[in-house]
């Protein structure tokens, strides 16, 4: 687990990235890169994954036009969706990569998806979690 950590720190700092926490033994790696609009972007080392989290916003009211237009969204991501935790309330960006084969370009691939979908997409992201 520690080369599979330090390989994904190694790449976080490579593309710019400020590490905010960090956890080798839990495997938890905590970004952000205000340029991108990425604030406590969560990485997670279960080996033999790599799971990338980001929190978005909370869902108030549950409608079902709500998901129907997450669904939509996702349609945008080039890597990752967008998905809701346990609750059904939270909504994440969420992708996976098998760390074995895990690269520079593809962890970057997935870190600028979410960043232009947050670009592209952010007044649609703030009505959704206004309502």
């Amino acid at each position: 687990m520690e080369d599979n950590f330090s390989k994904v720190k190694d790449y976080l700092l490579e593309l710019g990235h400020t590490i905010t926490f960090e956890d080798m033994e839990d495997g938890v790696i905590v970004v952000e890169n205000e340029e991108s609009g990425i604030k406590n972007l969560v990485l997670g080392i279960a080996d033999p994954i790599l799971i990338v989290e980001q929190y978005i916003f909370e869902i108030k009211n549950g409608a079902a036009d709500t998901y129907l237009k997450l669904l939509q969204m996702n349609r945008d991501f080039i890597h990752g969706a967008f998905a809701v935790d346990e609750s059904g309330r939270k909504v994440l960006f969420r992708n996976t990569h098998e760390l074995e084969n895990l690269d520079l370009n593809e962890l970057e691939a997935t870190i600028n998806s979410l960043a232009l979908l947050l670009s592209e997409h952010s007044r649609q992201i703030i009505s959704l979690s206004a309502v």
